[in-house]
Formats: structure tokens, C-alpha cells, sequence
């Protein structure tokens, strides 16, 4: 079967589809918890029931954000300088993916229970979930804007044997 054709971002399709989704999970994530401290502290069900389904939309949404990482991340050009940092971020995606997925299944079983309170607790391991959200954005950002993963002037440098 003949290689895809890729374009001058090293991608067989127009633009990186990896950071379209992971910004969609990220969204979703954070305003799920904003929703779920509001309610918690409003007594609001209705707003304990939209974190619930933003956390669902997100557990299965992560999943395509980290195969699409995995895809791009295996096509980018990837330098010495850049490999801890993208392991790491490959490291994280994976555990933000199960973790994600474990909570949406704590918080269902809280909705279950009684819809209309969460426990302190789940607040805590959700404000920890945030943390880690938040490193995976650093490390992320970081491949982008000073790895220069899929960005066009650092792939043409590299085809030319300039090595950043």
C-alpha cells in the first residue's frame, strides 16, 4: 500500500487535527468542574447535570485526542531536544485519558446515588484532574511553540538538514 502524500506540515490531511479535539476536551473539562463547584455550592441540579454530560462528552472525546496525538506526534519530525518532553506528553495523555474516564465514572455513579449532591471529595480529586490538565497544556504548548512540532519553517529547515 503506497505512503499518504504529506502536505508541508508533514500531515496527510490540511491542519494538525490533534489540538481541534484536545482544545474541545480541555473546554469541556474545565467548565464541567466550573459547573460542578457553582452547583456544589448553589445546591443547583441543573447544573450538576451539565458537568455530568460535559464530563461524558469529554471521557470519550480524550480517547480520539490522544490516538490523533499518537498519529501526528509518529509523522512529526522529532529532534533529540524535543523527545523528553514529548514523551512526557504521551506519558500524560494516556493517564489524562484514563483518569478522565475513571472520574466521568465516579461522577456517574454520584449522579446515580443522588443527583442532587456531590461529595467534597469528588471536588478534590477533580481539582487535582485540573492540575494535571493544566501540565499537559504547559508540555503541549511547549511541542508547538518551541519544538515547532508541525509548524511549516521548522520542517522546511529540517528537510534542508538544519537541525534545531
Amino acid at each position: 500500500m503506497p505512503a499518504l502524500p504529506l502536505n508541508n506540515q508533514n500531515l496527510p490531511y490540511p491542519d494538525p487535527i490533534h489540538p481541534i479535539i484536545v482544545h474541545f476536551v480541555i473546554a469541556m473539562v474545565l467548565f464541567s468542574f466550573f459547573c460542578d463547584v457553582v452547583g456544589y455550592f448553589t445546591q443547583n441540579v441543573r447544573l450538576l447535570e451539565v458537568s455530568f454530560w460535559n464530563m461524558f462528552v469529554a471521557a470519550g472525546a480524550i480517547f480520539l485526542a490522544v490516538i490523533f496525538g499518537q498519529l501526528e506526534a509518529g509523522l512529526a519530525q522529532v529532534y533529540e531536544a524535543a523527545k523528553p518532553t514529548l514523551n512526557f506528553h504521551t506519558f500524560m495523555g494516556w493517564l489524562l485519558a484514563v483518569l478522565v474516564a475513571v472520574v466521568t465514572g465516579w461522577r456517574f455513579g454520584i449522579r446515580n446515588r443522588n443527583p442532587l449532591k456531590i461529595p467534597p471529595a469528588y471536588l478534590g480529586v477533580a481539582t487535582f484532574l485540573i492540575c494535571l490538565i493544566f501540565l499537559q497544556m504547559y508540555l503541549g504548548s511547549k511541542l508547538f511553540w518551541v519544538y515547532g512540532f508541525h509548524v511549516e519553517p521548522v520542517i522546511e529547515a529540517m528537510k534542508q538538514g538544519i537541525s534545531p
